[in-house]
């Protein structure tokens, strides 16, 4: 079958019909060459140490770096890249009223890597959310080339659509390839997997993906990047990252040492000087019919 490719003009709904059928695509050079030098710049200093995984499942030559809203500036751009936001709000929408950034990590697979196990990403709340709610959307910003022989993401496209139990032929298996600047996109409830690294190079991605607002993020973003880092954010990216309200009273905070009332179960905007959240009652019917209203 393969991983279909399009480019970055390509009309959003028909990017989501093939996300519909495979669960996967990649869109071509999406970054230019001086933000991939700045991008490998920034994460430098984090991936030279010493941090490969300890298990079969993260590797034993994978390199993971997180906390990437704190530490790197251009990956904040990416973040709140418009074609892949776009992507996710109408991809989620129809499980939420506003989705998140649920996770970021730059993942180098080193030399001599063995492939991950195939799995569906969705499986981190343990299986308990119902298969037909979709738990997330996914980009992988290919920093270096993305091949067969140096680690590409392994993904089964369609595999979405299967019953939980049945496994994949060897044949069904496929890997994003992709050139350095493009960005591969994939839901959580598709089969994949890191590949084997048979190169002397590492291969370096970005992850960064979104998720309903509903959901407990798997990157804790409030430690990762504290009050003291995000006051300096762009309120646009701060609401995605959480500190926001994610529905009525979903969310809100307490500030431990005020006395004075200012902030008591508040929205987290209120933090940066901002009373505004769009999570408010209008009337009592309204919001008992809103929380209702999938039932």
């Amino acid at each position: 079958m393969g991983i279909q490719h399009v480019d970055l003009n390509t009309d959003i709904d028909n990017i989501l019909e093939i996300i519909d059928r495979d669960a996967a695509a990649v869109i071509n050079n999406v970054l230019s060459k001086d933000d991939l030098n700045v991008i490998q710049e920034e994460l430098e200093p984090y991936l030279k140490n010493d941090i490969e995984g300890d298990n079969e499942f993260t590797g034993f030559q994978t390199k993971r770096v997180g906390a990437l809203m704190a530490r790197s500036p251009k990956c904040r751009e990416l973040a709140l890249n418009p074609k892949i936001n776009a992507l996710a709000k109408k991809f989620l929408e129809p499980f939420c009223d506003g989705y998140q950034l649920h996770f970021t990590s730059a993942i180098s697979i080193g030399p001599n890597e063995k492939a991950q196990i195939l799995h569906r990403d969705r499986g981190v709340w343990g299986g308990y959310v119902p298969r037909k709610i979709e738990t997330q959307f996914s980009a992988v910003w290919g920093i270096t080339d993305f091949t067969k022989e140096n680690g590409a993401t392994q993904i089964v496209p369609g595999s979405h659509k299967w019953d939980k139990d049945r496994l994949p032929l060897e044949s069904e298996i496929e890997s994003a390839e992709m050139k350095a600047g493009s960005v591969f996109i994939y839901t959580g409830s598709v089969m994949h997997g890191g590949g084997t690294n048979n190169t002397s190079e590492s291969r370096t991605g970005v992850f960064l993906h979104y998720a309903p607002n509903w959901l407990r993020q798997e990157e804790n973003q409030y430690l990762s990047c504290p009050p003291e880092i995000a006051k300096d954010l762009d309120p646009e990216l701060r609401d995605l990252m959480g500190y926001s309200q994610g529905g009525y009273v979903l969310g809100f905070f307490t500030d431990p040492t005020d006395t004075e009332g200012k902030f008591e179960s508040v929205s987290p905007k209120k933090l940066f000087g901002d009373d505004g959240d769009r999570f408010r009652i209008e009337t009592s019917e309204k919001l008992v019919t809103s929380s209702a209203k999938k039932s």
